[in-house]
């Protein structure tokens, strides 16, 4: 799918963002066939050249956008983005309430202006409290529970991605969909806000909801207590890690016969799944001693064979080898300007059989769509503006 056939074909979402939250919420509707128009600083966006850890930031969650670069310390600058809002659906933007209030961007503001914009404002906290409070990825998984329900006791421990980032830009792209829907019928917009904090409280809510209906608190997922007789690591003859599992009978049953265990399915207290998870002290060195038989390549062969519960421990690297992700449509190229082209993953669905990803998924450079699009608007600016 692309701009002219994908579901949000014909949909004009102005982006003003930066990091991951509100990129995502751009790219999402992006994928899905809306026109992506980020608006950027003359410099550019910062996280352009971010390096390390934060090198895949700026292209994982811009591909196929157009970017534009404004001046909005400047009257002109402003004048250009609202001549440009005006023509707009959705406005996208995670900057701080004060800072947008200053510019006349408040969503009250815009809505005024233009009663059908909707506007996504993608922020640390909803309104409340804490919504003044700066927040990032981890700042919400140490204040909700999320960092210690992953880490063992004593040590609270983020979770490897940028999840709640993520999530977010997921919500408010979401609720914008929802809102389109509404405009579709009464012609007035929206004004979405989506919270870093409140997406993460809401990935915890299982463990709060044991706690307000039982008054009991799970430890750390590292010393939970288990449900299933097996659903743990082992290690392979050629010291390769791998997970493997049985949380149902038919499972327990596969996995004993797979490993040629077959008399555990017979000994009498093991005939009931209380009595397997009582049992695991006994029944897991048995499992872990006979899959230290087999090389790493062997035991997923017969693992997969039998229709067992199982995952290689895998590095993200190792990903682009994985036959699944290669699978045609799961990895999509895209080219970034003055650096090298890359391969990430699209939207993790399918419409009518395939991924809804159009073919545009380069970066833009900076600035590469300012003279098409103020050209359009009938807007003519100085670089400075």
């Amino acid at each position: 799918m692309d701009q002219n056939t994908g579901p949000l074909a014909g949909i004009r979402v102005v982006e003003m963002s930066h990091m991951i939250m509100g990129p995502s919420c751009g790219q999402f509707l992006g994928f899905l066939g809306a026109e992506i128009i980020k608006v950027e600083p003359p410099e550019g966006d910062k996280t352009r050249n971010l390096t390390g850890m934060g090198a895949g930031f700026f292209p994982s969650f811009n591909r196929g956008k157009k970017s534009i670069t404004l001046n909005l310390k400047t009257d002109k600058g402003l004048a250009a983005l609202n001549a440009l809002l005006a023509t707009a659906d959705v406005f996208v933007e995670n900057f701080r309430d004060e800072t947008l209030g200053k510019m006349g961007l408040s969503p009250e503001t815009l809505r005024q202006k233009y009663p059908r914009l909707i506007t996504a404002s993608c922020k640390g906290f909803l309104h409340g409290p804490y919504e003044k409070r700066a927040a990032m990825d981890e700042v919400v998984q140490m204040m909700t529970g999320m960092a210690y329900m992953t880490g063992p006791t004593g040590r609270p421990l983020r979770i490897g991605s940028s999840a709640n980032d993520i999530m977010g830009g997921l919500f408010a792209a979401f609720s914008v969909l929802a809102s389109l829907y509404a405009r579709g019928r009464t012609g007035e917009g929206a004004a979405i806000r989506s919270g870093l904090f409140e997406n993460c409280l809401l990935l915890v809510a299982q463990h709060m909801v044991q706690f307000d209906i039982e008054a009991t608190e799970s430890p750390p997922m590292p010393e939970r207590v288990f449900s299933w007789p097996v659903y743990d690591l082992f290690t392979s003859k050629d010291d390769r890690q791998i997970f493997l599992g049985a949380a149902t009978d038919g499972q327990w049953e596969k996995l004993c016969n797979a490993l040629d265990l077959t008399h555990l399915l017979d000994d009498p207290e093991l005939q009931t799944r209380p009595q397997q998870i009582e049992g695991r002290d006994r029944t897991l060195p048995l499992i872990a001693a006979k899959v230290a038989e087999r090389d790493y390549a062997d035991l997923l062969a017969l693992f997969e064979a039998n229709d067992l519960l199982f995952a290689p421990v895998s590095r993200p690297a190792e990903m682009y080898d994985d036959p699944h992700v290669n699978r045609p449509g799961g990895l999509i190229t895209s080219a970034y300007p003055e650096k090298k082209s890359f391969r990430a993953p699209g939207l993790p669905v399918e419409i009518n059989g395939r991924n809804p990803v159009g073919p545009n998924t380069d970066l833009p450079a900076i600035g590469e769509h300012t003279e098409e699009i103020l050209a359009e608007l009938g807007v003519t600016l100085e670089p400075a503006q």
